[in-house]
């Protein structure tokens, strides 16, 4: 992996980088083709106006863009200040370029990008066969919920830093935009 100037480089195929301003009409197309209605898409247009900070990855193959990957600030409940958590969602590649590497090179962006912005842990509500291979577990082994009725399997965090996230227990709540999925 060769790192220059924000972007990741993957040889031969990809290269994962921040988004651009020319690139938001691209990444809803890309996250409207990942899901089966535009609600996702138009999630990430909302929190791409209103949350703060958020970090907006791509991954780019033979020049186009071809997947997506946000990463939002959450708030959990009873945690010192200081401690920063963020939720994941969503991942989305084009059906064209699904089970090709873009969506590991983007998590691995994603989580690669939290560990050096000091975030304590990435929480996502997501498929527990997929994300485990990331190093996602249970959040409910951290004493950790989602503030959505989920099954708890299905509700996972990454420990960034495992000192300062065993200190913390309580109800991750999401962007008020995630609420009106």
């Amino acid at each position: 992996m060769i790192v220059r100037e924000h972007a990741i480089c993957y040889p031969h195929f990809m290269n994962i980088r921040m988004e651009i301003p020319s690139d938001s009409e691209t990444i809803h197309s890309i996250v409207a083709s990942a899901f089966e209605t535009d609600a996702e898409a138009n999630l990430v247009d909302k929190l791409r106006r209103t949350a703060n900070p958020f970090w907006s990855i791509v991954a780019e193959a033979g020049g186009a863009l071809v997947g997506h990957v946000l990463v939002t600030p959450v708030t959990l409940d009873g945690a010192p200040e200081g401690v920063q958590l963020m939720g994941l969602a969503p991942l989305a590649v084009l059906p064209s370029h699904q089970k090709q590497g873009a969506g590991a090179a983007l998590m691995k962006a994603a989580i690669n990008k939290c560990k050096s912005e000091g975030v304590v842990a990435i929480v996502l509500l997501g498929n527990p066969a997929y994300y485990s291979r990331f190093g996602f577990v249970t959040s409910a082994d951290y004493g950790i919920k989602s503030e959505y009725d989920v099954p708890p399997e299905y509700f996972m965090i990454l420990p960034l830093d495992e000192e300062a996230i065993a200190e913390v227990v309580g109800r991750v709540k999401y962007h008020a935009a995630f609420g009106e999925l």
